[in-house]
């Protein structure tokens, strides 16, 4: 076994830890990266507020990543064909 396949397999269990936390405690991160992103701006005076909207969204959206949230808020595998590893779409690949 290489380097990388030892990492993977002891760093498996961290990730689901941290994915059932993300589940638990989702709306607390998400109000705790609001409340962080308002007085970041507050104290930049608002100089870098499109910055911080973007890094708030992405840091949301990881987060999301990671709880393995669906469209509709509740836990899953993601929308199919869309996440890395996902199960692909099915049917024909559409049209371009």
């Amino acid at each position: 076994m290489g380097l990388l396949d030892n990492l993977k397999a002891k760093l498996g269990p961290a990730k689901g830890k941290v994915s059932d936390l993300a589940q638990q405690h989702g709306d607390k991160i998400d109000r705790s990266l609001d409340k962080v992103a308002r007085t970041v701006d507050e104290r930049t005076k608002g100089k870098y507020s499109d910055r911080i909207q973007t890094g708030t969204g992405k840091a949301k959206g990881a987060m999301d990543r990671l709880a393995h949230k669906d469209d509709d808020g509740t836990p899953g595998e993601g929308t199919p064909g869309t996440a890395p590893g996902g199960p692909p779409p099915a049917g024909p690949p559409p049209a371009s």
